[in-house]
């Protein structure tokens, strides 16, 4: 579909704002953005009005499509708690296109999602972005895999600890993550292997740096501990949640390592989430330390990602980082860059027009595109769908 944006205060989040600006849109793809364009004739164009345009924000972290919402165990699919070791695992294969939760990332402004296994095993699997519309996880995929999902911390020492088995503490945690990259630095080196081992394949594939390892860690001892998994074994990390990564602030800018911070609106229910503070994200960006917001949907809402960002202003996150944290950075950390996160020739046509600033708290996703695509609009009645097979099918 061959669209044009017109007369929008147009961010592009790799440029300044442009007032009265038009985004360009041709097969799903922008050709152009800025101002004074011609819109080619037989054109679709839609009159933004002056209200702001945003590129399609994107939560690098969530478990949209695997936990879905209103499901109970049926729609549980986040977790494979029967082996340590889940690395041969994949989230695209569990994503549900109907949950719920897809709608209300549309709501949001939300439009990519990379969907991560959960934080119950030691490696969890493979991670991977879709769009946040489709019929069939297969039509919404972006990239797959993006990264491999890995768990510090309370979560993996619990499940298998209540199991009696191996790893029951910190220490038998990093065993494993520190035992099955060995395993795959042999596989690597065996040339005369006559057996494919699907698991050893993608650690491989991690350590020589084809893919990103997503780090679930909150508490400093335990991003410190990925830290030097990660220098053992030379992968590239990213922090998930961080929630006490300004601890660590100097070290995690040092080394260049991006933290993927949230979920911010939680109670602290457990004893990791003890520092948690909207404060965290301004204090690490400060120090910088590149940085995305997450949702860790459904621990909250997917459609809140641009409050929690909202309130990271309020208590001293730069208002520029903030929108970064949730289009250009996310993109760029998870790889995604060349695809989504930022309005400019090449990218995917995946454009939001807001009622006003993302970050006012009274805004609202009016209208979104995917692919160049209406697939959702806000009304009197409220959002809906807007794509009628979709509707149908749904």
């Amino acid at each position: 579909m061959n669209l044009a944006i017109v007369n929008g205060y147009v961010v592009p989040m790799d440029g300044d704002p442009i007032e009265g600006g038009t985004v360009l849109i041709e097969d799903g793809k922008i050709t152009a953005v800025g101002s004074g364009l011609a819109v080619p004739e037989g054109v679709t164009t839609v009159d933004a009005g002056g209200q702001w345009v945003l590129p399609g924000f994107v939560e690098a972290h969530g478990h949209i499509g695997v936990y879905e919402e209103a499901e109970g165990w049926a729609g549980q699919d986040t977790n494979e708690m029967t082996d340590p070791n889940g690395a041969r695992l994949r989230a695209l294969d569990g994503i549900n296109p109907a949950d719920l939760g897809f709608q209300d990332a549309l709501s949001g402004g939300v439009t990519t999602a990379v969907i991560k296994p959960g934080s119950g095993n030691p490696i969890g699997g493979q991670t991977v972005a879709v769009k946040c519309w489709g019929r069939t996880v297969d039509e919404m995929l972006v990239r797959q895999p993006v990264s491999v999902k890995s768990a510090l911390g309370e979560n993996p020492k619990r499940v298998y600890g209540d199991q009696k088995k191996l790893p029951s503490t910190r220490l038998g945690v990093a065993t494993v993550i520190r035992d099955a990259f060995r395993r795959a630095q042999d596989y690597k080196a065996d040339t005369d292997r006559k057996e494919r081992d699907a698991t050893l394949e993608i650690l491989v594939k991690v350590l020589d740096g084809e893919l990103p390892w997503c780090q679930h860690a909150h508490r400093a001892d335990d991003i410190a501990t990925a830290l030097r998994l990660a220098d053992e074994f030379g992968y590239k990390v990213i922090i998930n949640h961080g929630t006490e990564g300004h601890l660590l602030a100097d070290e995690l800018a040092a080394r260049n390592i991006p933290v993927i911070i949230g979920p911010l609106f939680t109670s602290r229910s457990k004893v990791e989430l003890r520092n948690r503070s909207l404060r965290n994200p301004g204090i690490l960006a400060r120090a910088g330390v590149e940085l995305a917001i997450t949702t860790d949907h459904p621990v909250v809402p997917i459609h809140f990602l641009v409050h929690q960002a909202t309130l990271a202003v309020k208590e001293g996150l730069d208002r520029e980082t903030a929108l970064k944290a949730l289009t250009v950075n996310p993109a760029r950390i998870m790889g995604l860059d060349d695809r989504v996160g930022a309005l400019k020739p090449g990218l995917d046509g995946d454009v939001v027009i807001w009622s006003g600033d993302p970050l006012d708290v009274f805004s609202r996703a009016m209208r979104v595109f995917v692919n160049g695509r209406e697939v959702y609009a806000y009304g009197p009645d409220g959002g809906t769908v807007t794509d009628p097979y979709y509707r149908e099918v749904r």
